[in-house]
């Protein structure tokens, strides 16, 4: 107990906000000449500039480290900023990536047309196959790239296996892990870096895009190096304002995300016994079932995302289309918003890749990709989302009979 007329010190002064204040400066003072001379050499931690970093951002680079248990991280302007800088970062001229071909269309784009201008290489493989992650290996391989669970198709990465590839070729093996915060820990199951959309289920608000790299000191102290730290140097700088409503958000990402588990887990069982195609890892039926159960944590279930295979391009439109009518949600890319989203990912998130490229991974015209979202009477969401797939039925018959058991 603190005594009378004694200043209780967990507190700076009596007007101390509870939320993260928020850093409203470009440029940092030093105390003395040398210290800045000592900043510039990396020799001390010392706020230096804000493209380097700032308060407001260290503090949610700090929230993402503890949430990866890395040693460290670096926030960014967008998940796709993370993505390229630590890419950029570890391979130069004449190096070699292998990728899951089932990513996100932005990362497929960067890797496959972009790269390749500065002489950087890709091969996109099944990440489900390690025989064919093994063969892909040159000389000159310096990264593998996944998703814990792939965008679109919901295929899971077998982190423990790859990471001992890795490790036997001495390759640095990165994971998006922007679908399956908390669920997975992929640094702990022997991932070298984790990337993250803040953008998505860790703000959870889709106000704000922001991306994040969590990884070694070495490596996030390389990134931020004034002479060659491509954290620095690509300018993709995270405004502070964001990085403190973010740092709030984060707060409530574990309620949240059993949440969004709990109604896709739901949806998914009851999609699946009326008989329509669905993509889940939490039912049985998913041929990577197994493996996500080894690998998730106990609390937070299977995720919020699912898909469903309405068979045709012209159903899944108007499928969509009746949903977004009924106030179910919103016709939107993008995911981990408290409503629920929906999109035909082969003509939207995923139309940067081929026709060709999408019917070989397995990528149909009338997969719509849902990111479920916290509705409280889960329920009456199914029962109309029912009567409007019962409609699309009716416009557009397909030959299977299906019965609701």
């Amino acid at each position: 107990m603190v005594e009378k007329n004694q200043k209780d010190i967990r507190f700076k002064d009596k007007f101390q906000g509870v939320n993260p204040s928020i850093s409203d400066s470009s440029t940092y003072a030093f105390a003395t000449a040398q210290d800045m001379i000592d900043t510039f050499n990396g020799e001390n931690d010392q706020f230096l500039y804000s493209r380097h970093s700032s308060p407001s951002n260290q503090q949610l680079a700090d929230e993402m480290a503890k949430l990866e248990r890395s040693e460290a991280a670096h926030v960014f302007a967008s998940g796709m900023g993370a993505i390229s800088a630590t890419l950029m970062q570890l391979c130069q001229q004449g190096d070699h990536i292998i990728s899951s071909r089932t990513i996100y269309g932005g990362s497929h784009a960067l890797l496959k047309n972009v790269f390749p201008k500065w002489g950087i290489d890709t091969t996109f493989v099944d990440i489900t196959d390690l025989s064919s992650i093994e063969k892909a290996i040159n000389s000159n391989t310096k990264v593998i790239y996944c998703e814990s669970l792939s965008n679109p198709l919901l295929e899971v990465a077998d982190i423990k296996e790859i990471s001992s590839l890795a490790k036997k070729y001495n390759l640095t093996f990165i994971v998006d892990n922007t679908f399956t915060p908390l669920i997975f820990q992929p640094i702990q199951l022997g991932a070298d870096v984790v990337i993250h959309s803040l953008t998505k289920f860790i703000n959870g608000t889709s106000d704000t895009v922001a991306g994040a790299v969590c990884g070694s000191a070495d490596l996030i102290n390389s990134m931020k190096d004034v002479s060659s730290g491509c954290a620095m140097l690509l300018g993709q700088t995270l405004d502070s304002l964001r990085a403190a409503s973010i740092v709030k958000n984060r707060q409530t990402l574990e309620l949240r995300m059993k949440k969004h588990s709990e109604n896709a887990y739901y949806l998914a069982q009851e999609f699946d016994k009326y008989g329509i195609t669905t993509i889940y890892p939490g039912l049985k039926s998913h041929k990577d079932h197994e493996l996500f159960q080894s690998q998730k944590s106990k609390d937070f279930g299977f995720g919020g995302i699912l898909g469903i295979d309405l068979k045709s391009e012209e159903r899944a439109h108007l499928f969509m289309e009746k949903m977004q009518e009924a106030g179910l949600g919103y016709l939107a890319v993008s995911l981990g918003y408290f409503k629920t989203l929906f999109s035909a990912s082969g003509s939207s998130t995923s139309s940067e890749i081929s026709e060709e490229e999408q019917k070989e991974m397995g990528l149909t015209k009338g997969l719509v990709r849902i990111s479920v979202g916290l509705d409280y009477h889960i329920e009456s969401s199914l029962y109309q989302m029912i009567q409007i797939y019962q409609h699309v039925n009716q416009i557009y018959p397909i030959n299977d009979k299906v019965v609701y058991n």
